[in-house]
């Protein structure tokens, strides 16, 4: 998983699949398009992804999340619920707000 960490007055968290990054998916009106300028970050392993969310929760962070991995791990670090998850063109993606 690809991770990169923006920071503003909060912190924004955009974590992906490797394998997505420079795609673009349109569903009808809906598209995901994964940015190199926005996810292109340090390759993370499950275990350092967790890390980072839990670290990153207790800051009010903003999470981006696209990617079957990505979206398991969030769901996983207890950050969004299966319910939270959205898919265009079976790409599962979740913004969270904290």
């Amino acid at each position: 998983m690809l991770v990169k960490i923006h920071k503003s007055y909060r912190y924004v968290v955009a974590i992906c699949d490797s394998d997505l990054l420079g795609k673009k998916f349109e569903e009808g009106k809906f598209q995901l398009n994964i940015k190199e300028s926005f996810f292109n970050g340090e390759e993370k392993f499950k275990e350092e992804v967790l890390e980072i969310m839990h670290d990153l929760i207790k800051e009010d962070a903003t999470f981006y999340i696209i990617g079957k991995e990505s979206v398991n791990t969030a769901i996983e670090a207890g950050i969004i619920s299966k319910e939270g998850v959205k898919e265009i063109m079976e790409i599962p993606f979740a913004l969270i707000l904290l």
